[in-house]
C-alpha cells in the first residue's frame, strides 16, 4: 500500500509538473481545451444552432451568455489523478491500458456533459450556474473518477499472493 500511495504521488507530481510547464500548455492543455469548446459545441448544435465557439469559449447567439472552460475545467487535472492511480497500481499492463482508455474517455464523456450543462444552467439562472460550477459538478468530477478507479480495480484479474510452502487457504464456513 506504501509502494502504491508514493507511486501515486510521484507520478502525480510528473504529471502535474508537466501539465504547467509552457510546453505542456502549448502543446497539450490548449488544444485540449479547445477541442472540449469545439466538441461540446457541436454537440449543442445538434439541438441548438444558437451555440458559437471561439477558441475555449462557448457562446449563445441569442442571449450572448457565454462559458470559458477555464484550468480546472477542463478535465485534465481529474484525468491526471485517474492516470496516476492506475499507473501506480499493481497491475498487468494490458488492463492498465484498458483501463487508461475507458477511464479517459469515462471522465472526459462525463466533462462534456458537465460543459454543456453549465452553459445552459447559466443561460437560465447565473446563482444555479456558479453554484453547480463550484460545488455540484466538481464533486462529482472527482467522484467519478473515484468510481471508474474502484470499478477497474475491481475487474482486475486476481493475484494469488501466497508463497511457496505457504499452507493452502481454509475453506469458507458454510452458512446455516
Amino acid at each position: 500500500m506504501i509502494k502504491f500511495f508514493v507511486l501515486f504521488l510521484v507520478i502525480q507530481g510528473v504529471l502535474f509538473g508537466g501539465e504547467l510547464t509552457e510546453p505542456g500548455q502549448q502543446f497539450f492543455v490548449v488544444p485540449w481545451t479547445n477541442f472540449l469548446a469545439t466538441l461540446s459545441a457541436n454537440l449543442v448544435k445538434g439541438f441548438d444552432p444558437h451555440v458559437l465557439v471561439s477558441g475555449k469559449i462557448l457562446q449563445s447567439t441569442t442571449n450572448g451568455f457565454a462559458v470559458s472552460i477555464e484550468a480546472g475545467c477542463n478535465g485534465v487535472e481529474a484525468t491526471i489523478v485517474l492516470i496516476a492511480a492506475m499507473l501506480a497500481f499493481p497491475a498487468p499492463w494490458r488492463n492498465k491500458i484498458i483501463g487508461l482508455v475507458a477511464g479517459v474517455l469515462a471522465v472526459q464523456g462525463l466533462n462534456i456533459v458537465r460543459i454543456i450543462s453549465l452553459f445552459y444552467l447559466g443561460q437560465w439562472n447565473y446563482d444555479v450556474f456558479e453554484w453547480a460550477h463550484i460545488y455540484v459538478w466538481q464533486a462529482l468530477i472527482m467522484l467519478d473518477v473515484l468510481i471508474v478507479w474502484l470499478l477497474w480495480v475491481r475487474m482486475l484479474p486476481k493475484v494469488d499472493r501466497s508463497e511457496p510452502g505457504d499452507p493452502p487457504p481454509s475453506p469458507a464456513p458454510a452458512a446455516a
